[in-house]
């Protein structure tokens, strides 16, 4: 497609944004880099500094430009000439957080830039006193309504604008913050798709979009522009649609046209490795992204997670310290430091920690939810659940909150509550096991068996994390005395922590062969019965009940007992179980038609 095709200009109105011509072609990447450097100026004259920071560290990943090349700064209109001295004052009161008195000064500016910065000014100031009288009042657990007083006169203000077409992209992209903040969420998507055909270099309106859409129908229904901008938003909403190979492509497509050395993309990268559970390849990026951006401390929490979660106690504390020293007071540093001490399995102090990081942002998610996980583990049931419920109202999306709220359910003995929010974790994570065993438990004790059996077997089938999911369907199975399925189940258990390769302590693998003993005794299969009983005997728990099999089975052989026949064909097991004289025989497959989903 061709640049001139696909240029979006802003409304006449709206002149001293320049038209920033944004192809969805890759092929020239000096014009991009132009691009960037001029949005990231533009961005920071306005106050919009992790959009200006987006656009200057993404223009740094690509190749320097020769003088020639690098664009003059903006020209400058009649109306910004008249409000210059009001909006430099201005600015450098913003800069210093005086922003009342940055809006003071810029009440009857005309031009484009100076309204901005005033009507941003004003909210800011509003979000300033409300987060003020969160942290000093309340405290981030008690937070109630408290709310932005400025954000109804914006709106009355900045929709007579919109209407009468006064906007240019950074009035839109306010407008449609003003309008998220008041909940007015279709509004609110509308006016940010709005700008960003009229803007589409400014990131934070993408990121914006972003937080507000749920799921891929609504994706599609959006008519976004057609702009290199949009691969980087699809990359960035499939990461948090749980979208994971999609995204994944996404930015190797973009790593391929030369964003190689963005560490934006290298951390989403490693980010959505992490939502998929590969553990050792999103620690492998995290350390390699350290290496080149030593100072970074965006998705530092992440990284943290990832060493929590392998237990990795002296990297993660070598990482605690190397960000205080860097910025001891940044939501990423504490939530660090959190992470430590519950490792460590000093509960109170990371809760400690995580209050600290929503005091310095109230509505940074991964602080909620880390700490409705510390108040689990001090069965603060109560608080835990607040905490979780303050995550969702951050992101509706953030599977974590859904399934911590339950487990605190299933703590209460709350069945039906708990299934509620399993649920909901499950629709964000299809195919994660872990909801798919919770749901199942939750629909056991509520005696819905046929929802329990299909949960367990839907957990195996997308791939068992936890290496569960089989016994219990084998319980379940046990439970309904169809004792042909349950010996089933634990034959696939059994090959299946077998398999892996690794000696790994399973706690049921001793339930399992205890099993399987009875299964085969009853069928008059002394051979296999013998194995599995004397795999019994290897187990503290199982080990009487295996030389008592051993006995009655030696005692039957010498009483002439003949094994049975009537069982199929052999059932090929593991060359290093049936080296061990583990059961050869199968028993009959299991019909799945009634319980796979």
């Amino acid at each position: 497609m061709a640049a001139s095709s696909s240029i979006v200009s802003v409304t006449p109105t709206a002149s001293s944004v320049p038209v920033l011509p944004s192809s969805c072609d890759f092929s020239n990447l000096r014009e991009i880099k132009k691009q960037l450097l001029l949005i990231a100026g533009l961005t920071r004259e306005r106050g919009l500094l992790h959009s200006s920071k987006w656009s200057a560290e993404l223009a740094f990943s690509l190749p320097a430009l020769p003088l020639s090349e690098l664009q003059p700064p903006p020209p400058i209109t009649e109306e910004d000439a008249q409000d210059m001295d009001a909006y430099t004052l201005a600015k450098a009161y913003f800069d210093v957080k005086e922003y009342d008195r940055a809006a003071h000064f810029l009440h009857g500016c005309n031009s484009k830039k100076a309204y901005f910065l005033y009507m941003y000014s004003r909210y800011l100031s509003g979000e300033k006193k409300k987060d003020d009288e969160t942290v000093d009042s309340l405290g981030p657990l008690e937070k109630g309504q408290v709310k932005n007083e400025a954000l109804r006169e914006l709106r009355v203000e900045l929709s007579k604008k919109h209407q009468a077409r006064e906007l240019d992209g950074f009035g839109l992209y306010l407008y449609g913050v003003v309008l998220r903040k008041l909940d007015l969420v279709k509004e609110a998507i509308d006016v940010f798709v709005e700008a960003t055909h009229v803007l589409p270099l400014h990131w934070g309106a993408w990121l914006e979009l972003c937080n507000l859409i749920t799921d891929k129908e609504m994706l599609k229904f959006l008519s976004l522009p057609d702009t290199w901008m949009k691969e980087f938003f699809l990359a960035h909403i499939y990461t948090e649609l749980q979208l994971i190979e999609e995204a994944l492509q996404k930015y190797q497509n973009l790593i391929d046209v030369g964003f190689s050395k963005s560490s934006y993309i290298v951390s989403q990268i490693a980010v959505a490795y992490h939502n998929i559970r590969d553990i050792d390849k999103a620690l492998s990026i995290f350390n390699e992204l350290r290496k080149q951006d030593p100072y970074r401390i965006e998705n530092m929490d992440t990284f943290s997670n990832l060493l929590y979660v392998r237990s990795m106690k002296s990297e993660l504390s070598y990482l605690a310290h190397n960000l205080c020293e860097i910025d001891k007071y940044r939501v990423e540093t504490c939530c660090v430091i959190g992470n430590y001490y519950s490792l460590r399995s000093q509960h109170e102090k990371a809760a400690l920690y995580f209050q600290r990081a929503l005091k310095l942002n109230p509505r940074y998610l991964g602080a909620w939810t880390l700490m409705g996980h510390e108040y689990m583990e001090m069965k603060n049931t109560s608080a835990a659940i607040q905490a979780y419920r303050h995550a969702i109202e951050v992101n509706k999306r953030d599977y974590r909150a859904w399934y911590g709220l339950g487990q605190t359910y299933e703590i209460l003995k709350m069945p039906f509550y708990c299934l509620y929010y399993y649920r909901r974790a499950h629709q964000l994570r299809p195919n994660d096991s872990r909801m798919l065993v919770a749901l199942g438990e939750c629909y056991e004790k509520l005696n819905q068996l046929v929802e329990a059996k299909k949960c367990y077997w839907r957990a195996y089938a997308v791939g068992d994390v936890e290496k569960m999911a089989l016994v219990k369907l084998a319980k379940l199975h046990e439970q309904l005395t169809e004792s042909e399925q349950a010996a089933q189940c634990y034959i696939k258990y059994i090959q299946d922590i077998y398999s892996c390769g690794e000696i790994v302590e399973h706690l049921e693998e001793s339930t399992a062969f205890r099993y399987l003993a009875q299964y085969y005794f009853k069928c008059k299969l002394w051979d296999e019965a013998s194995a599995c009983a004397q795999k019994c005997c290897a187990f503290n728990d199982t080990r009487e009940e295996g030389k008592a099999l051993l006995r009655q089975i030696l005692q039957l052989r010498n009483q002439g007992e003949t094994p049975s026949t009537e069982i199929p064909a052999p059932f090929f097991l593991p060359a290093s179980l049936s080296a061990n004289n583990t059961p050869t025989r199968r028993v009959s497959p299991l019909n799945l038609s009634s319980v796979t989903p």
